[in-house]
C-alpha cells in the first residue's frame, strides 16, 4: 500500500518556453488506480516510473506563455503532464479543451479517460442489449459510475457493487442503478449477486477483480460478456493471489472474458467523446467528482483511491 513517505515535494525554478513550446499553469491533476502499476518493477502495459523523477498523469492546464503557433495564451489544454504547478511542454499530446462546453474538470473524468474507458469497454466488448442484466464492480468509481449509467441508457437492468451504504444509496438514488450491493456488508457475493440478478448476469464490467469478480462470474448466463477493465483489489498484493479456476464456467456458458486498455480504441475516441458530450449536455448522463484542494494533497488523494474515499472521479485542484 503506498504511503505518504513514498513521495517528496520539491521546489525548482521554472524555465521559460523555447521555440515550439508552451508554459503551462496546472489547474487540475488526475489521480488514477493504474498509476499504482507504474510503481513496481516488471512487465506492464506502461513503463514504470523512475524513482526521483516527477510523477505524471492526466492534467488540465492553462497556457500562460506560448512560443508555439498552435496554442494561444489563455487557452486550456489536457494531456499527460508532470505533477507540478508550472511546466514547459511541447505540443505533443496536448489537446485543447473548451470550458464553455463543460467544466474543465470534466475533461479528466466523464469526458476524459474514465468516460472513454466506460463507453468503449461497454460498447466494444460488452455489447449490451436492451433487457439484459449488467453488473458493474467498483460502481461508485470514475469508470464504474459512467458504465452503469450507459447501461441504463441502453435499456439494461444495472446492478452496482460498491464499498459502503452511502455509495450504494447514491448509485440508486442519483444515478438510476436498479440495485446495488455493499460488498463490505456481504459475506457471500455469489449469493448476493444471485439474489439481485435472478435472471443471471449477461454483461459484467469488472473494475476490481478478486473475490468479488469470482462471485459475479459464478452467476453468468449463456453467452455472457465479461469486460476486464481493472483489478484494484490486487494492485497492492505482494504475490499473485489464487482464486477459483474459471475456465469451466466460461466454457459451459460459451462466455467471453476480454481485457482491454482504452488506448486499444484510439480511432474511436472522437465518436465516443461526441456521444458522451451529447449525453452530458442533455442531462442523460450525470457527472460525479471528488475534488481535493491543494497541490500538496496529491499523495493523499492518490492513496485515498485504495481506501475508497472517492465517489466518482478523484481530482486534485491545484
Amino acid at each position: 500500500m503506498p504511503a505518504p513517505d513514498c513521495f517528496r515535494q520539491e521546489e525548482i525554478p521554472v524555465q521559460g518556453p523555447e521555440d515550439g513550446e508552451v508554459l503551462l499553469k496546472t489547474h487540475y491533476i488526475s489521480v488514477d488506480p493504474y498509476l499504482r502499476g507504474r510503481m513496481r518493477e516488471g512487465k506492464s502495459y506502461m513503463a514504470a516510473f523512475n524513482p526521483g523523477e516527477p510523477m505524471r498523469s492526466g492534467a488540465i492546464a492553462e497556457v500562460v506563455e506560448s512560443r508555439n503557433p498552435v496554442f494561444t495564451t489563455g487557452e486550456y489544454v489536457t494531456g499527460m503532464l508532470t505533477w507540478s504547478e508550472y511546466q514547459t511542454s511541447s505540443s505533443d499530446g496536448l489537446i485543447k479543451v473548451d470550458p464553455d462546453v463543460a467544466p474543465l474538470s470534466a475533461y479528466l473524468g466523464i469526458l476524459g479517460m474514465p468516460g472513454l474507458t466506460a463507453y468503449l469497454g461497454l460498447i466494444e466488448i460488452g455489447r449490451p442489449q436492451s433487457g439484459e442484466t449488467l453488473v458493474v464492480s467498483g460502481a461508485a468509481g470514475a469508470v464504474g459510475i459512467v458504465a452503469g449509467q450507459i447501461g441504463k441508457i441502453l435499456g439494461c437492468k444495472v446492478v452496482g457493487i460498491a464499498g459502503s451504504e452511502e455509495k450504494t444509496q447514491m448509485l440508486k438514488a442519483d444515478f438510476g442503478f436498479d440495485a446495488a450491493i455493499n460488498y463490505k456488508n456481504t459475506s457471500n457475493i455469489r449469493k448476493a449477486v444471485g439474489e439481485m440478478c435472478p435472471s443471471g448476469v449477461d454483461v459484467y464490467f469488472d473494475n476490481v477483480g478478486g473475490e468479488i469478480s469470482d462471485g459475479v462470474i459464478m452467476n453468468i448466463n449463456k453467452f455472457a460478456r465479461i469486460i476486464i477493465c481493472g483489478a484494484i483489489s490486487q494492485y497492492n498484493e505482494t504475490r499473485m493471489p489464487t482464486g477459483p479456476r474459471l475456465q469451466s464456467v466460461l466454457l459451459a456458458n460459451s462466455a467471453l472474458m476480454k481485457g482491454f486498455l482504452v488506448n486499444d480504441y484510439t480511432e474511436k475516441f472522437p465518436h465516443a467523446t461526441g456521444q458522451l458530450t451529447h449525453w452530458l449536455l442533455e442531462g442523460t448522463l450525470k457527472n460525479k467528482e471528488t475534488v481535493i484542494e491543494g497541490f500538496e494533497n496529491l499523495p493523499g488523494a492518490f492513496i485515498g483511491l485504495f481506501e475508497g474515499t472517492n465517489k466518482g472521479k478523484m481530482l486534485v485542484k491545484v
